[in-house]
């Protein structure tokens, strides 16, 4: 029998392949397409405290090979989220990770007191890539100082693992890595989406109403790929890896790199049946290298031929 099971932050999951935070809503949308019973893990959308409108409008456009997006952490706000979602999600036998937000420090500690009690949520995973409006915008996780400040504050306010989703956008990954892992997160996940833009040139202008969005998609895989090994390679904790997943292959690279478990995002709009295609993939790989557990895959690459 292989075994397929990981243990991320304390939580135990059926298999590696986690439903990333931002493509897949609650899952209600894909409830009827996909069987949510067969993947690892499922991480909501980036929930605050109050409702946020999101940004205008165009605020997503394909590129070569991904898909840029400036949606703007449009949600209802952690009071709507769980009277709507959290029945829903508890239905399937699948851990429920809620992914949170803000502008602020404060803001961050408000979401995570209302959702601790919520018995049905295992984890929570803090998206730092959030802008910090008492820094002037910059995102949280652009500095291991402040990305280190936000988790130990969350951390007063919860007694949930957490999950530090890092932004690919700052200059030293590692060190920002490093920061979240001494200030208490259980785990870490990477990417997030890389700042790019697009121009429409018949109208000379930006695509996106925002002119700048976040590259997802195929583009993005070598360089979350190359992240994740150098944060995996760092750090004592579980990884998440994310970034450009679309087939089993895929995840077998971000998992021999270190990975212990990783995350489907922009793959499920083109095709919602990846997760499943992604996890029997990863069942065959082992079965046709005589591999018996994917502990014994994880963190195997050789670096040195």
């Amino acid at each position: 029998m292989l075994d397929l099971s990981i243990e991320i932050a304390g939580i135990k999951l059926k298999n590696p392949v986690i439903m990333a935070s931002g493509t897949f809503g609650s899952g209600k949308e894909y409830s009827n397409i996909i069987d949510l019973n067969k993947v690892g893990a499922i991480v909501t959308k980036t929930i605050t405290f109050q409702k946020y409108e999101g940004n205008p409008t165009p605020r997503i456009c394909e590129t070569p090979s991904g898909m840029l997006n400036s949606i703007g952490l449009q949600n209802e706000g952690v009071e709507a989220f769980a009277e709507k979602d959290i029945d829903f999600l508890s239905g399937f036998d699948v851990p429920i990770i809620v992914s949170i937000g803000g502008a602020s420090i404060d803001d961050y500690c408000r979401v995570t007191k209302y959702l601790s009690p919520i018995d049905e949520i295992s984890a929570l995973e803090i998206n730092i890539s959030c802008p910090n409006v008492k820094a002037g915008g910059m995102a949280f996780g652009m500095d291991p100082g402040s990305a280190a400040e936000l988790v130990s504050k969350v951390k007063t306010c919860t007694s949930k693992p957490l999950i530090v989703k890092l932004t690919p956008n700052c200059g030293d990954i590692i060190g920002v890595a490093k920061a979240v892992e001494r200030a208490g997160a259980s785990s870490i996940s990477l990417i997030n989406t890389i700042l790019a833009m697009a121009v429409d040139v018949d109208k000379r202008s930006p695509k996106l109403a925002t002119v700048v969005g976040g590259l997802s998609g195929p583009a993005v895989k070598p360089i979350a790929l190359r992240m994740v090994w150098q944060v995996a390679s760092n750090v004592d904790i579980p990884v998440i890896g994310i970034g450009g997943i679309s087939t089993a292959e895929d995840a077998l690279e971000f998992l021999i790199a270190g990975a212990t478990a990783i995350g489907v995002g922009t793959a499920v709009f083109v095709d919602p049946q990846a997760p499943i295609k992604i996890v029997e993939g990863i069942g065959d790989y082992l079965n046709k290298h005589g591999i018996e557990s994917i502990d014994d895959l994880i963190g195997t690459l050789d670096t040195k031929r």
